[in-house]
């Protein structure tokens, strides 16, 4: 859970929001419906994503279910503090994709009394900690993660199985090139994986052993 206003109004230090998960599990839409509530309220509000992030609009954050607040796409997280002067929130898309140092300008800007809002996966394709997000899951206020639907078992999914044929450890896809998974779906998925690359040789291939 978070909070949109302080109970000691003496403390002018700000906080971190950190929204993750899978893909397809509702990060962008979570943190576009709290940017929104921020405006409403007249608060100086500014949004940010990585320039690399080119899926739908270029100066726009999209949700899957194609809603949308105006962005800045910035190429690297030493230039959000320059243009989120004086904003009383900030919110920051796709982290993952920024450098480790995304971690600091957050805390930064939670110390100048500033509302940071991020969301991110938290998870690569491989299911290993991706990028700044657990850096950042660790000095935020608050951690909300969220859930997509395993398109296999339809239990909660947090795991984003690459359907794509690629090794690349950034590659921005919809879904053609991912499906979210649980735990036991991606699991079994790997392991297919990882069996259909092995090598099975012919045993006419092995040369006689030599008798005693």
């Amino acid at each position: 859970m978070f909070l949109e206003n302080t109970v000691n109004q003496k403390e002018q230090f700000g906080w971190i929001e950190v929204i993750c998960g899978s893909m397809f599990s509702g990060k962008t839409e979570e943190l576009i419906r709290r940017l929104k509530r921020a405006q409403f309220a007249r608060q100086k509000v500014e949004i940010f994503k990585p320039a690399i992030d080119v899926r739908y609009e270029e100066d726009m954050v999209v949700s899957h279910d194609s809603n949308e607040i105006r962005s800045t796409p910035v190429p690297a997280a030493a230039n959000i503090p320059i243009l989120a002067d004086n904003c009383d929130v900030v919110g920051i898309d796709e982290a993952q994709f920024f450098d480790d140092e995304i971690v600091k300008v957050c805390n930064d800007l939670a110390n100048r009394g500033v509302r940071v809002i991020v969301a991110g996966l938290d998870m690569d394709y491989k299911g290993n900690p991706f990028g700044p997000i657990p850096a950042l899951m660790a000095t935020a206020e608050y951690v909300t993660k969220v859930h997509a639907v395993c398109t296999r078992t339809g239990n909660l999914a947090h795991y984003s199985y690459r359907k794509a044929k690629s090794d690349d450890l950034v590659l921005l896809g919809e879904t053609e090139e991912y499906e979210p998974l649980s735990r036991a779906a991606y699991y079994k998925a790997m392991l297919r994986e990882k069996v259909s690359k092995m090598e099975v040789k012919d045993p006419e291939e092995f040369p006689p052993k030599k008798q005693a």
